[in-house]
């Protein structure tokens, strides 16, 4: 027989590699067994949004929003940092360490979460006002430029055709007369002008990537509702739309394509933000799908850090009052200030001509950013989280410096990130992560359900607690254990949460697979 373990390991994965050392789960000493983690229930509890996670002269005006519109702050909030950070775009990067060149640029992806008719759409409308009147702005520059630009580029043909005809005249006189080559070596007049985009809604590959090259700080992409835009690019044909929106997330990385009749083109950098709306059902279908390792399970939506689900509860009021003009006139100088951003005037260094300028943290600022990081890796190397949940906190690696420099270069600050914008953004962190927990958890509810009601036969003796799979499972026609993917993830919960040890059972063929109840798991409280 095999000897009993004298530890058990944290996570599931990590007894399945050690499944040969630590032997059939039935032999093991009930001591030996980890404890179980009680199935989730409900909504989790969120922070509510502190009015201080704000510059000072953006808060008056996203509470005048969010008290006229009567929404949560944050469906006010989150889309306009969003829009500030790619605003600023790879105009500039944050260095967060104090020597190394690990850098992030603040592009940023936001998604709030509501039930509809929570005035989500109005309050992202609201937040991305400033941006909108900056491209209204430069759609009427872009406009003058370009009748100029045709004129003048109607008078350099003509000049062009003339240079030809008086050349064609001479030739036919003197077939060795002298032209003037250099005349012809002139170019034809300048460059049509490029219109500034800010913003996209929805476009090919071939289409942004244009884009991103007449505009390489970085646009940001603005869906009212980003679930069924998402499930649409896990289709086949929209894969490379998929991956190309994954690697415009750092903003760092290039990209080369080649089509017929266009030929080869490259964007030096891709940087692209995402921002959009949710409801909690189809976000909660999207999330299960990518938890259940199907084509939804490559990260995209982890790189969502400004995801927030806020508490909808509270008494409405009817609030009919003329909008707040000096905070909306405040906000909206804090964007025009960003899009004249010059970093290197804000004392950001430059490697290089081609290099993005970049700003680090003061000393006092590093040391918080660097105190923080050090707990924050170890809770992710913890084993404690979901796979889920752990690959979406990873990429607060990136937000929390980042929302650190959006919110200094809001505040008009130059020179070295300091303390203050950087433990704002330590707390956007803390908040953040409390949104995001209910977001998974949400995605867990289906295969919660699935869970209870497989403890629940368990409680009844239905299922042996010596070991049982999936078949003995369906093929009573239990209600709401029929479907063979909900039984799948409602046995993988419970695996995760140590109230099932899976074992692989020898047989004369191929192992059957079994799970063992673990002796610690007390029934549901409906079977006691």
């Amino acid at each position: 027989m095999t000897a009993p373990p004298t530890f058990t390991p944290a996570t599931p994965a990590e007894r399945a590699a050690l499944a040969p050392a630590l032997g059939d789960p039935r032999t093991w000493p009930a001591a030996s067994w980890p404890d179980p983690q009680p199935i989730p229930e409900g909504l989790a509890p969120v922070a509510p949004f502190d009015a201080a996670l704000l510059p000072d002269r953006l808060r008056p005006w996203v509470a005048d929003v969010a008290e006229r519109m009567q929404c949560p702050p944050d469906f006010v909030a989150v889309p306009m940092v969003a829009a500030l950070g790619n605003l600023i775009g790879r105009r500039c990067a944050i260095r967060p360490q104090a020597l190394s060149d690990w850098q992030e640029f603040p592009n940023l992806w936001g998604c709030i979460v509501g039930r509809p008719g929570m005035m989500k759409s109005p309050a992202m409308s609201a937040a991305l006002a400033p941006l909108v009147r900056l491209e209204a702005r430069a759609l009427d520059e872009w406009t003058a430029a370009q009748g100029q630009w045709k004129a003048e580029a109607e008078i350099a043909k003509a000049r062009a055709e003339a240079r030809k005809g008086e050349a064609t005249r001479a030739l036919r006189k003197d077939p060795n007369a002298l032209v003037d080559v250099a005349s012809f070596l002139q170019a034809d007049g300048d460059d049509a002008p490029i219109l500034r985009r800010y913003t996209v809604a929805s476009a090919t590959v071939e289409a942004l990537a244009e884009k991103l090259i007449e505009n390489p700080r970085g646009l940001l992409v603005v869906r009212d509702e980003l679930p069924g835009w998402l499930a649409g690019l896990d289709r086949e044909d929209a894969a490379e739309l998929r991956a190309f929106l994954m690697t415009g997330w750092n903003g760092k990385d290039g990209w080369t394509f080649d089509r017929i009749g266009r030929g080869h083109r490259r964007v030096p950098a891709v940087c692209l933000g995402v921002v959009g709306g949710a409801q909690p059902g189809p976000l909660g279908e999207y999330l299960r799908a990518a938890m259940r390792g199907g084509a939804s399970d490559d990260g995209m939506l982890a790189r969502f850090g400004l995801l927030v689900w806020p508490e909808a509860g509270g008494k409405w009021k009817n609030v009919d009052r003329i909008p707040d003009g000096p905070a909306k006139q405040a906000a909206f100088m804090v964007f025009d200030e960003l899009d004249a951003l010059d970093a290197l005037a804000r004392g950001a260094h430059q490697e290089s001509e081609d290099a993005p300028p970049f700003l680090r943290f003061d000393p006092e600022a590093l040391e918080a950013f660097t105190d923080w990081r050090c707990s924050f890796e170890a809770g992710l190397r913890s084993g404690d989280l979901f796979p889920a949940l752990e690959s979406h906190l990873a990429k607060y690696r990136k937000l929390v410096p980042a929302l650190a420099l959006v919110f200094h270069l809001a505040d008009g600050h130059g020179g070295p990130v300091g303390f203050p914008s950087t433990l704002r953004a330590l707390h956007w962190a803390v908040y953040l992560e409390s949104h995001a927990r209910r977001c998974y958890g949400v995605a867990q509810a289906g295969e919660a359900d699935t869970a209870r009601r497989i403890l629940e036969r368990i409680a009844k003796g239905d299922l042996p607690r010596e070991g049982f799979g999936t078949r003995d499972i369906q093929r009573p026609g239990w209600s709401g254990l029929a479907d063979q993917k909900q039984v799948a993830a409602g046995l993988d919960l419970l695996a995760e949460l140590g109230h099932l040890e899976q074992w692989q059972e020898p047989t004369r063929t191929k192992p059957r697979t079994l799970y063992i109840v673990n002796p610690k798991s007390a029934p549901p409280a409906s079977q006691r």
